[in-house]
């Protein structure tokens, strides 16, 4: 009977801590490319990998597992802290999120979708997408913090215009790569949606590159604009979204939900939406939810 290799791993900006759950050993290396390759060229072949999200740390990892032919699983550290929980975990160190991953992948691997390469479009279009996101926060925050004060009036006109003007290079650069990647008519598609500009139209190319979805609730879903449900016996529970997937990619597309609640096409299901009693956040995301239900249609027929 072969054992499979099972391996929880740990990640942070320097350093990985691992756990081997058949030898039940665990070490830690230095994460950078050379200590990942030499660490890798020695596992068994096939081994199974649980890896938590870590913003960017985790990714030279997972392509390394991947290229040397294991199967490599991405955990949501919002799942892993409430599997945590949900055991009764008490402790949280890097050595026990090493296990605890670990742990999970045994028990969860059925019902876990493997990690496979996204398209280097769709990483492309993400970091600029995210680099304008952020560039977007500090723009605001600073003409916000600086508005009642005369004296920086002239800098800060000066500030915001270059800030602007590199806002302008990113979307020219998101433009170009959606035509080198032959995208464009999925955004024109998608653009020719009430309130959905060619921003909001990337992005929802983005989102949709990244897997093979069956339907439109896996693709919901991969927005994180599904709902959570708790319900026991008659007490109904409040309803509240996933939010597991990019949140730049929401937040666009309840933008494109508010432009939207103004036009012909939808302002008046969002009247009908606030006459049953619904809060405009509420009645924005139902309508964010539709545009992303209508723009996977549009992309995959």
């Amino acid at each position: 009977m072969t054992i499979q290799t099972i391996i929880g791993i740990d990640v942070a900006k320097d350093e990985l801590v691992i756990y081997r759950q058949d030898t039940d050993t665990e070490e830690v290396l230095e994460n950078n490319q050379a200590s990942i390759n030499g660490w890798l060229r020695h596992l068994p072949a096939h081994c199974t990998i649980a890896i938590e999200a870590t913003g960017t740390y985790h990714v030279l990892l997972i392509k390394l597992a991947y290229q040397y032919g294991h199967t490599v699983y991405v955990i949501d550290g919002y799942q892993l802290n409430h599997y945590r929980q949900g055991i009764g975990g008490r402790a949280k160190t890097d050595s026990s999120d090493a296990r605890l991953l670990a742990r999970y992948l045994s028990r969860e691997q059925e019902a876990l979708r493997p990690w496979t390469p996204p398209p280097p479009a769709y990483r492309a279009l993400q970091t600029l997408l995210r680099r304008r996101a952020t560039l977007v926060r500090a723009r605001v925050a600073i003409q916000q913090s600086c508005a009642e004060l005369p004296e920086l009036k002239a800098p800060l006109k000066r500030l915001v215009a270059q800030l602007t003007r590199i806002d302008q290079v990113i979307q020219a650069r998101l433009r170009a790569i959606v035509r080198e990647a032959g995208l464009s008519q999925h955004v024109a598609r998608c653009q020719a949606m009430e309130g959905v500009g060619s921003l909001t139209a990337t992005a929802l190319v983005m989102a949709f590159l990244r897997g093979e979805f069956r339907h439109s609730d896996a693709f919901v879903a991969f927005l994180g604009l599904d709902v959570r449900v708790r319900d026991s016996g008659r007490q109904r529970g409040r309803r509240k979204l996933t939010k597991q997937g990019d949140p730049e990619v929401r937040r666009l597309l309840h933008n494109a939900a508010m432009a939207a609640s103004r036009q012909p096409a939808w302002q008046a299901a969002y009247q009908g939406y606030l006459a049953r009693g619904l809060k405009k956040t509420q009645a924005l995301v139902i309508i964010a939810r539709k545009l992303a239900r209508i723009a996977f249609a549009l992309m995959k027929h």
